[in-house]
């Protein structure tokens, strides 16, 4: 990274929750405190729920691991900075601090929607190409596609953090967020470039998440022609049973998404701002492993087996 940002600006301040009611910033951090931990302790249980139990050693079950992990990452990323800003008065981030933050929440963000864009073909293969799963989905192909997701979404996050600290920073320091968010630090570049290096990192990210969409949505319009092609309404269900922990979190990954990042320019607060923007960084996360918890009865009878039953046991 240029020498000429360090000569600029050696700091930021994170504003994020400082206009809050100083009253009410407890309750939010013991809030968002509990769903942090919920959402490590819910992901945790997932990998070592697959990990005992051989019956999940499958590659549907190997890519929910990797989920897993991308979404621990992602959460350690953003969620124990924002929670010590929430306790802090002064809530200043180095250069490098900064630049370092937005590397891995993309990286991991990335990785995240990759991930869930594999599972969807993962999902069509095992209804439309039953007969070829084996073949097609082979344990070195699987690792093969996760570690293509992983470095995706590492070469997405070092080009965007790239792109966006090559920008000169002048005048304020202040972002308006409580992470080091790009629209948020886009806003206080300046020089004759800042305007197309703007659009380009729109486009960057934009094309990359809405790709990923479209292989999803590409990928369910063959999965429920093949669905409707089984004769039996009990062979329908149970198919189509397979498919529905995936699509609510693909609906809840981009619904929030959106909420977020295609939201009407019009009046609103900062107090909104930073309220919608933990609905991503926060309690998407958060809501994933309970979703895969409860919508995927394999899944929900191996945690009851290994871990529900036996904390019965020991606690009476």
């Amino acid at each position: 990274m240029p020498g000429q940002n360090y000569s600029t600006m050696s700091e930021f301040i994170l504003f994020g929750f400082s206009a809050f009611p100083q009253q009410l910033l407890p309750v939010l951090f013991l809030l968002y405190l509990l769903m942090f931990l919920f959402t490590l302790l819910g992901n945790l249980l997932i990998m070592a729920t697959i990990w005992i139990e051989h019956r999940l050693h499958t590659p549907m079950y190997l890519f929910l691991c990797a989920l897993s992990v991308s979404e621990i990452l992602f959460t350690v990323a953003i969620t124990p900075r924002m929670l010590a800003d929430l306790l802090s008065t002064h809530g200043s981030i180095t250069f490098v601090s900064c630049a370092s933050q937005m590397f891995f929440s993309f990286m991991f963000g990335f990785t995240h929607s990759f991930l869930l864009m594999v599972m969807g073909y993962d999902r069509y293969v095992a209804i439309c190409h039953p007969l070829r799963y084996n073949v097609l989905m082979s344990p070195r192909d699987c690792a093969r596609l996760v570690a293509w997701t992983w470095a995706g979404g590492s070469v997405m996050g070092m080009m965007v953090t790239m792109i966006v600290f090559h920008l000169t920073f002048c005048g304020s320091n202040v972002i308006h967020h409580f992470a080091c968010h790009v629209l948020s630090l886009l806003k206080l570049a300046c020089g004759n470039k800042t305007s197309s290096v703007i659009m380009g990192v729109i486009l960057v990210c934009v094309t990359a998440l809405i790709g990923c969409l479209f292989l999803i949505i590409v990928s369910y319009v063959f999965i429920v022609a093949a669905i409707l092609r089984i004769p039996s309404a009990e062979g329908r269900h149970k198919t189509f049973s397979t498919c529905v922990s995936h699509l609510t979190v693909v609906v809840t990954h981009y619904g929030f998404a959106s909420l977020i990042y295609l939201k009407p320019k019009g009046l609103h607060s900062m107090y909104s701002d930073a309220l919608m923007a933990t609905t991503y960084t926060v309690f998407t996360p958060f809501l994933s492993p309970i979703i895969f918890s409860l919508r995927n009865k394999e899944l929900k009878n191996a945690i009851n087996k290994n871990f529900y039953s036996k904390f019965c046991t020991l606690s009476s």
